[in-house]
């Protein structure tokens, strides 16, 4: 075993993470991709090995993953298959077409998933942990005058459910040509979260049985928004969106939002999309509720004191509230780079800051390959910014191409693994920090 262990230090190959992918994959093409290597899981060593190949076929694309850890004594890691949604995530993805497309579906794993101008769902992630993943699916269908997009969470459970309607109404009269109005757009939003806890505030924890019993519970969340679009300007080059958003939770308060968006293509060395929104908050009420850290503020119980934290309590003591603003700004540059950043942050409170940063830097014939991403939570000042902790998911890659589908790279995660109960259901999340040296390999098949 000690020899198994000092190899593993130094002989970590053919490991790849399905959250990135250097190879970008073309029309009518698969990858067959795997390995194993070793992980450092707070600070423990683990022992990987990975398949997961991938096809796209037209506007279809594929994805399997299955992927085994093994503890340092060769067992299993118990948070691999413990529950019904490990083993339906080895289908990582099926997917038709792409966000945007007249018609797109996806089956698997949800990355930040939107549902219209974002003010109910907006980035939204149903796997933020490894040790916990979800199946979801999103269907959006554009049918040009109307259509509808809508995510659903969990197929393990009951879980997050949104649909967003939309018709552009002047599609049916006589002012489809008119400046502004002609491709005016309204939608309809609602989405309810019907997880077991997605309602809890407070409840008594057995420390003898290990059993937690709600004892104050609103129930499923759910929230509804109407949103009108008016695109000022549409041409190939500029899009300039103003829109307005008026949102209410259920039994709770309600916000508003008014914004535009701008979306600049071929001008010089990059491509351009910036937003800026100003938010009209009122008391019990949070914008954007499900974001991208929701899966993990939804409810967490702490068995050290039984002492209870919710997504409803934040929203229960959101009084007093002040209006806030949200920012946004995407660049991809001459395509060898691209960098997202948005940030929202009420006037009057310290801590209401929300950050998302993600940047990828992996050219076709440039050696080196960077990428990262970051969401952080109730973010208080400036200093508060970049410090890792139950607020925190951050990860990085940075990489060398040795050979020309192999990439040496060191990758650091700031994540979350599940807290259970004695019956073995999640009562929280706690954070993780898994570092991994790899060597990834990836061979695309042309057909």
């Amino acid at each position: 075993m000690l020899m198994l262990k000092k190899i593993a230090l130094f002989v970590i190959v053919f490991y790849f993470n399905s959250n990135a992918q250097f190879y970008q994959l073309h029309q009518d093409e698969a990858l067959m991709q795997g390995g194993l290597g070793i992980i450092w899981i707070n600070g423990a060593p683990n022992y990987g090995l990975r398949l997961f190949p991938e096809i796209q076929f037209n506007n279809i694309g594929i994805g399997l993953d299955l992927h085994l850890e093994y503890t340092p004594d060769g067992k299993l890691r118990e948070e691999n298959f413990n529950e019904f949604s490990d083993y339906l995530s080895i289908l990582r993805y099926i997917r038709y077409g792409k966000k945007g497309d007249p018609l797109y579906v996806r089956l698997g794993s949800l990355d930040y998933a939107t549902l219209g101008y974002g003010n109910i769902m907006y980035m939204y992630n149903n796997s933020p942990s490894f040790d916990s993943k979800k199946v979801g699916l999103e269907f959006d269908a554009d049918f040009n005058d109307f259509g509808f997009e809508s995510v659903y969470s969990n197929f393990g459970q009951a879980g997050l459910i949104g649909v967003r309607g939309f018709i552009k109404p002047m599609h049916f009269t006589g002012l489809l040509y008119t400046p502004i109005i002609g491709n005016l757009e309204v939608g309809l939003t609602i989405a309810s979260d019907q997880d077991k806890n997605a309602g809890v505030l407070a409840g008594n924890y057995d420390f003898n049985t290990g059993s937690f019993i709600p004892t104050i519970d609103e129930g499923g969340v759910t929230l509804v928004s109407v949103d009108v679009g008016f695109p000022i300007v549409h041409s190939s080059v500029a899009y300039l969106d103003a829109y307005f958003d008026a949102t209410k939770i259920i039994k709770f308060g309600s916000g508003a939002a008014i914004g535009l968006m701008l979306n600049l293509k071929g001008i010089g060395l990059a491509d351009v999309k910036a937003r800026l929104e100003r938010r009209f908050n009122g008391n019990n009420y949070i914008p954007s509720y499900f974001n991208s850290l929701y899966e993990i503020e939804r409810f967490n119980l702490d068995k050290t004191n039984g002492i209870v934290k919710s997504k409803i309590q934040q929203l229960k003591e959101a009084v007093n509230q002040s209006n806030g603003y949200y920012g946004e700004l995407y660049a991809n540059v001459l395509g060898l780079f691209n960098v997202l950043g948005s940030f929202q942050k009420l006037d009057n409170v310290a801590e209401s800051g929300i950050l998302h940063l993600y940047t990828q830097i992996a050219p076709t014939d440039f050696p080196y390959i960077f990428r990262a991403g970051y969401d952080k939570t109730a973010v208080r000042n400036f200093s508060d910014i970049f410090k890792l902790d139950e607020r925190s998911y951050f990860y990085s890659e940075l990489g060398y191409r040795v050979m020309n589908y192999i990439v040496l790279s060191m990758v650091y995660y700031w994540t979350y693994t599940p807290v259970r109960d004695e019956n073995k259901n999640i009562i929280g999340y706690k954070p993780q920090k898994r570092v991994e040296p790899r060597i990834s390999f990836y061979y695309p098949l042309d057909f």
